[in-house]
C-alpha cells in the first residue's frame, strides 16, 4: 500500500472510522477533510444488496442533480436536418454527422457526452469500439439516443449523470464540488439516493442499501448510517 502524505493523515485522523454519520454530518465532514489546492469533487459509493450477474437485479439509471456537477460539460450531438438546429439552440458544443465521425476516427475526443438521434445510430456504430470503452456510446436506456435532442442536451448541461452497479454490487457517482457548500451537496446527495431507492429491483432480497460512503477527490471515505436514509431523503 502506498504511503499517505502528511495532509491526508491529518484529515484522516479527524474522521471516526467506527462511526456511521448522518447524511448532513457526512457532508460536513467531507468538506472539512478537503485539503487540495483545487476544488475537489465529492463522490459517493453505494454498496447494494444485489447480484449484477442476474439481469433482473441490474441497477442502472440516470439522474439530474439539482445543482449540477460544478463543471462545464461539453456535449456532442450526432443529428441531421432540423435536429441539428435544435441541438445548437439547446447549447450543444459540437453538432454534425459524418464529418464528426471521421474526426473521432482520427483521434479527437474533446467532449464529455454524446447524444444521437435514432436515425444516426447506424453511422455512429462505426465508432462504437472507440466510444464504448470511454463510456461515450449513446444509449437509449440513458436517454442519449432520442429525437428529443433539445431536452437531452439541456439535461446533460445541467448535470445529468448516468450510473450502473458494478460487478461487486457498488454504484459510484460524483455529487458536485466542495465549493458548493453543505446545502447544495446535501440536496444532490439526497436526490441521488432517492433515485437509487426507486430503482430497487423487486427480486432483490434482504438489505438493499448495505453501505454508503462519500469522499472528496483526495480525502478519506466517510461512512453514512443507512438506517437514517428514510428519515433524511424525500
Amino acid at each position: 500500500m502506498p504511503k499517505r502524505g502528511k495532509k491526508y493523515r491529518e484529515v484522516r485522523s479527524k474522521v471516526d472510522t467506527q462511526k456511521r454519520y448522518s447524511i448532513a454530518e457526512a457532508v460536513e465532514s467531507a468538506i472539512k477533510s478537503s485539503y487540495a489546492k483545487f476544488d475537489e469533487t465529492v463522490d459517493i459509493a453505494v454498496r447494494l444488496g444485489v447480484d449484477p450477474r442476474h439481469a433482473d437485479q441490474m441497477v442502472r439509471g440516470t439522474v439530474v442533480l439539482p445543482h449540477g456537477l460544478g463543471k462545464e460539460v461539453k456535449v456532442l450531438v450526432f443529428a441531421k436536418g432540423e435536429k441539428e438546429a435544435e441541438a445548437r439552440a439547446a447549447g450543444a458544443d459540437f453538432v454534425g454527422n459524418d464529418e464528426l465521425i471521421e474526426k473521432i476516427q482520427g483521434g479527437w475526443f474533446e467532449f464529455d457526452k454524446v447524444v444521437a438521434t435514432p436515425d444516426m445510430m447506424g453511422a455512429v456504430g462505426k465508432i462504437g469500439r472507440v466510444l464504448g470503452p470511454r463510456g461515450l456510446m449513446p444509449n437509449a436506456k440513458t436517454g442519449t439516443v432520442t429525437f428529443e435532442i433539445g431536452k437531452a442536451v439541456q439535461e446533460l448541461k445541467a448535470g445529468k449523470i448516468d450510473f450502473r452497479v458494478e460487478k461487486a454490487g457498488i454504484v459510484h457517482a460524483p455529487l458536485g464540488k466542495v465549493s458548493f457548500g453543505p446545502d447544495k451537496l446535501l440536496q444532490n446527495l439526497s436526490t441521488f439516493i432517492d433515485t437509487i431507492m426507486r430503482l430497487k429491483p423487486s427480486s432483490s432480497k434482504g438489505t438493499y442499501l448495505k453501505s454508503i460512503a462519500i469522499s472528496t477527490t483526495m480525502g478519506p471515505g466517510i461512512r453514512i448510517d443507512t438506517s437514517l436514509i428514510k428519515e433524511t431523503t424525500k
